[in-house]
């Protein structure tokens, strides 16, 4: 039997934590987890930035959480998987996807960090909706209501393992007229089935070939599993898009990718399939990732890191990444569009780059 995906022996907690319901429900799920008060969620003495723990990455992730209160709560406009990126009411995660961009901002180790001030957030989610008031024309993210991502920096079918937080962000959703959540998800959390979202959360399961899942989707629910959620999600009251990303470029990527998609057309049932959409994403890798890869799943660089195909282009906060090469990475958008287009023809591309 493989170990629980969470099994919190560690909490790290601000000041002023245990002063929200929240925070006082998180705690009281874990009675008997060390505490550690600290002065900052993001930057805990010998947890963050301590290169000794690469080794433990995984283990981290399952024993260890975070608590803090959220300061700020600024929204950025986004015009791809969303409107807009809400604040989140969670960052890092216990999974553990090898190509994952949220570790290198965060050092050697990347648990969960849970906010508990739920309230002031969602008073500036509800203030942010009102003043935009009813969405003025179609785009591709969505024909009628703005679309907020709120689960940028981390995977809210794990996180509402640890609370009520993403029920109370479903919850609030339901209630505004003109706008909707949406957030990717790599974890099939049947629990959400409960949540009476009534079409107002756009859930995107992410998916690629399971060979390769095996290698950089750690810790994640196996591909046919996600699947087979699409259509209880809808039947649930969820709307449900594919998220491809990243997709991964390797020799006999085309020939995986289509038995993906037929696995999808035959396991999804038609009506779920009719309100399918996707985005797509090909890999964006980063050095300084690579270099935590190699000190805990050097298999999983094999796969990632691939000079040969890619390109390096600084990043707007001053990292160096990789991109698959200018014209080579053309070809394969159009290869992956077109096998999409073909396979499952029920599923517009809402973007691919």
């Amino acid at each position: 039997m493989s170990p629980p995906l969470l099994d919190i022996r560690h909490i790290y907690l601000e000041p002023g934590v245990e002063a929200y319901a929240r925070g006082q429900e998180i705690l009281a799920r874990f009675p008997d987890a060390q505490r550690t008060e600290v002065r900052s969620h993001q930057n805990i003495p010998g947890l963050h930035g301590n290169a000794g723990l690469v080794k433990e990455w995984v283990r981290i992730k399952r024993q260890v959480l975070v608590l803090g209160v959220r300061k700020t709560f600024a929204l950025r406009e986004n015009g791809r998987s969303a409107d807009w990126i809400a604040p989140g009411l969670a960052n890092g995660c216990a999974l553990a996807c090898a190509y994952c961009y949220v570790p290198r901002h965060k050092g050697f180790a990347n648990p969960i960090t849970t906010f508990v001030n739920t309230g002031d957030a969602l008073r500036a989610l509800r203030r942010h909706a009102e003043k935009l008031g009813p969405k003025p024309e179609p785009n591709q993210v969505d024909p009628e209501r703005w679309v907020y991502d709120i689960g940028e920096n981390s995977d809210l079918s794990v996180d509402a393992l640890l609370s009520g937080n993403v029920r109370d962000l479903v919850a609030l959703y339901r209630e505004l007229p003109n706008a909707k959540a949406s957030f990717a998800t790599k974890y099939v959390n049947r629990d959400l089935l409960g949540y009476d979202p009534a079409g107002k959360t756009r859930v995107r399961f992410s998916l690629m070939p399971q060979r390769v899942a095996r290698v950089l989707d750690v810790r994640t629910s196996p591909m046919r599993e996600r699947i087979a959620a699409i259509g209880d999600f809808v039947e649930a009251g969820y709307e449900v898009h594919l998220n491809f990303s990243p997709v991964v470029i390797y020799e006999g990527w085309t020939a995986d990718y289509t038995e993906l998609l037929r696995e999808v057309r035959d396991a999804v049932p038609e009506r779920a399939r009719r309100q399918l959409a996707a985005e797509v994403i090909f890999l964006t890798h980063n050095e300084a990732l690579h270099e935590v890869n190699l000190g805990w799943h050097p298999r999983a660089e094999r796969l990632l890191w691939r000079p040969e195909w890619q390109e390096a282009k600084r990043s707007q906060y001053g990292g160096q990444n990789l991109r698959y090469r200018y014209g080579f990475k053309g070809k394969a958008v159009a290869r992956f569009t077109e096998l999409l287009a073909r396979e499952l023809p029920e599923c517009p591309v809402r973007y691919a780059f």
